[in-house]
């Protein structure tokens, strides 16, 4: 997978969004779990507003992750993670959830990241990324970014249940706790990333 870049996406990715969300469409089917599904014009002004990431091999479309704020900013999610069928099982799935990551450390850095999976692929990856499991409550109370569930076929186990739990497990990464563990701000070792997210199969969102 040396030939995958994986980079911030911009105007010159527009071309590739109806693939994208055919991706998104195809894996929700397959698994039978839902992911929150986009319109062509928002995924659009995630690429122009630079908060989006898209991995290519050549002219094709390999993955591709979006980040988006919540609360003024206080909340910052990645979301829409995906990667075609035939690019899984490298690790392609981590290096996106990483960069997008990193891209939402840089863009809001006092920010909290969480996310709502229901794969252990992705639970692994926020684990090595700093991620720790909570409650609902500990996520943001923006009602935009719930309302965003109502296309996921679970959303009715999250109506019944009054929005407090669901398939999905939050989890979130708080970089003030974050800092107290790891004061020195030493990254994520090299080989560890590596163990724990080299090899994993992902179709599913973060």
């Amino acid at each position: 997978m040396d030939n995958v870049i994986v980079e911030v996406a911009g105007e010159q990715h527009l071309g590739y969004i109806p693939e994208i969300l055919q991706t998104i469409e195809d894996a929700t089917k397959v698994r039978g779990t839902g992911i929150a599904k986009r319109n062509p014009e928002y995924i659009a002004s995630k690429m122009r507003e630079g908060k989006a990431i898209i991995a290519t091999c050549g002219e094709e479309f390999a993955g591709f992750c979006y980040i988006e704020s919540w609360d003024h900013e206080e909340f910052v999610a990645n979301s829409g993670l995906i990667v075609k069928p035939e690019f899984r099982g490298h690790g392609l799935a981590a290096r996106i959830k990483k960069t997008a990551f990193d891209l939402s450390r840089k863009r809001f850095p006092k920010a909290k990241i969480f996310g709502l999976t229901t794969g252990l692929a992705v639970m692994k990856i926020n684990t090595a990324l700093g991620y720790v499991p909570v409650t609902f409550s500990e996520l943001t109370t923006d009602p935009q970014f719930w309302k965003g569930c109502e296309s996921c076929i679970n959303f009715d186990v999250l109506l019944r249940n009054n929005y407090t739990r669901c398939l999905c497990t939050g989890m979130l990464y708080d970089p003030v706790k974050a800092a107290s563990r790891n004061p020195l701000g030493k990254p994520v070792d090299e080989n560890v990333w590596a163990s724990v997210v080299g090899k994993l199969t992902l179709s599913e969102d973060s």
